[in-house]
């Protein structure tokens, strides 16, 4: 008889986080161990240690999150973007940037000739996919290495509990809501970074560990997102509305996603709930954008 998934097959009065990614059964936070993806039961430990690991591939295919690898090459192909559009390794810039960066309104001068040319920009003007390609661009390789991390760790957690349908719509849903924050707080400053959708991953992993007993100030996350948001209220040029908004997001949009895990037997009402949300988040960064037209 196996154990229900709140119930850790070791400790009958304990809930359990998540399922070992060896045997799967659920295990509680006293049982986990930090495995290179997921965490282990003490069994799977013990066995690893007495035998050299076989992998297979249908398990490494498995076990890897591939949305995850593939938002990050996304965001380190946008990076060589910037650099060969004119941009710089420590602080970004270049084409790339001017023509992918997040922002309501705001005009570009370019020199032709003798003349400077004056060019409105912005998604009031059209440019719809600023809302997203400015999740993509980064400014400085230390910004993109910080991001990336982040997104990392994040993800490699949160991908196979939500799946990676329900993960990259959640990932979505945050990023478009770190553009919505970044338009209503400064409509005219362009902006460029994965934070808003990173800080909707800090949020949704935070709901997902309360929901599972978890304490998220034993286990680290707690403290990872206090001091994120201190930084961002204390280091001057970070995109503050992008920040919150996509932690609010992230809380929100996970919050609704595992209640709609434990309420509705089909994962794909999850991940159109979030595809759902990030259609309104959408069409408010776009009336956000043409109020900021002065």
């Amino acid at each position: 008889m196996t154990a229900p998934m709140d119930q850790c097959y070791r400790h009958a009065d304990r809930r359990a986080g998540v399922r070992c990614q060896r045997c799967g059964r659920p295990i509680c936070p006293s049982c986990m161990s930090q495995a290179s993806v997921g965490f282990h039961c003490p069994e799977c430990v013990r066995g690893a240690a007495r035998r050299s690991p076989v992998v297979r591939f249908r398990d490494l295919r498995a076990d890897r999150p591939v949305v995850t690898i593939a938002l990050i090459a996304l965001n380190v192909v946008g990076f060589l973007a910037v650099l060969v559009t004119g941009g710089t390794v420590w602080n970004g810039g270049g084409t790339a940037t001017d023509r992918g960066m997040t922002i309501g309104f705001g005009v570009l001068y370019e020199r032709a000739g003798g003349l400077v040319l004056v060019e409105p920009i912005g998604v009031a003007q059209g440019e719809w996919w600023r809302i997203v390609t400015g999740g993509f661009l980064h400014a400085g390789l230390f910004h993109l290495g910080m991001n990336m991390l982040l997104l990392w760790l994040l993800g490699s957690q949160l991908e196979p509990l939500l799946g990676r349908a329900r993960f990259a719509a959640l990932y979505l849903a945050c990023l478009v809501a770190g553009s919505f924050g970044s338009l209503v707080v400064s409509p005219s400053a362009g902006a460029v970074g994965a934070s808003g959708a990173v800080f909707g991953l800090m949020g949704a992993a935070v709901i997902a560990q309360r929901r599972s007993g978890i304490d998220v100030w034993r286990n680290g996350i707690g403290g990872l997102v206090l001091i994120n948001l201190l930084l961002t209220f204390a280091v001057p040029g970070i995109a503050i509305g992008a920040h919150v908004a996509g932690l609010v997001a992230g809380v929100v949009v996970g919050a609704l996603v595992f209640a709609l895990d434990s309420a509705v037997r089909s994962p794909w009402v999850g991940t159109l709930s979030c595809l759902a949300i990030t259609a309104v988040l959408w069409f408010g960064c776009m009336e956000v954008a043409s109020r900021s037209v002065t």
